[in-house]
C-alpha cells in the first residue's frame, strides 16, 4: 500500500514508522492527539476506488492526515462494498493500535454507513459495528464519521 500526505508527497517510511514519527513530533510540540481512521469508496464504471485515511487531530489546533488509494475491478453489492471499506479501516487500525496504546492516543474507526434505515448503506450497519467493536475499537457512523464521510470522500471525489 502506498501512503502519502495530503499534499501528495509519498511517505518516505513504512506507514507504521511514519505514524510513530508523527506522534512523537506532535507530542513533543505539545499537542494532544486523537486519531480517526476511515475508508470511503466510489464506483466509476467497472472500477471501484477506495481511499483510506489516518486523520490526526490536534486538540483545538487542526490536524493532518495520511492517505492511501486503491483501485479494483471487482464488483461489489452496496453491502459488500461498505464492509470492504470497514475491513480496510480495521486492517490499518490493527496494524497501528499498539502505537496508539504505547503513546496513550485515543483512536476511532469511522464507517461511511448511514444510521438512517432509509439509506442503502444502512443494511451493513449492524455487521460493520459488530466487526469494529469486536476488534476492540471505538466506532462512529454517519453523521459522526467524518474521517470516512468527509476526509476520505474528498480524496476520491
Amino acid at each position: 500500500m502506498l501512503w502519502r500526505n495530503f499534499s501528495g508527497e509519498p511517505l518516505k517510511l513504512p506507514v507504521k514508522n511514519a505514524v510513530e514519527d508523527a506522534i512523537v513530533r506532535e507530542t513533543n510540540a505539545g499537542y494532544k492527539l486523537k486519531v480517526c481512521i476511515g475508508t470511503d469508496s466510489q464506483v466509476r464504471g467497472l472500477e471501484t476506488e477506495f481511499a483510506t485515511v489516518i486523520v490526526f487531530l490536534r486538540e483545538k489546533r487542526g490536524g493532518f492526515m495520511f492517505i492511501c488509494n486503491e483501485k479494483t475491478t471487482q464488483a461489489y453489492s452496496i453491502k459488500e462494498r461498505m464492509l470492504v471499506e470497514v475491513a480496510k479501516s480495521i486492517e490499518i487500525a490493527y496494524e497501528l493500535c499498539d502505537l496508539f496504546n504505547k503513546y496513550d492516543i485515543d483512536m476511532e474507526v469511522h464507517a461511511d454507513i448511514n444510521t438512517n434505515p432509509q439509506f442503502k448503506s444502512n443494511e451493513a450497519l449492524r455487521e460493520a459495528m459488530g466487526y469494529i467493536l469486536g476488534m476492540g475499537f471505538a466506532f462512529k457512523a454517519k453523521p459522526d464519521a467524518f474521517a470516512s464521510s468527509c476526509c476520505a470522500d474528498k480524496i476520491i471525489n
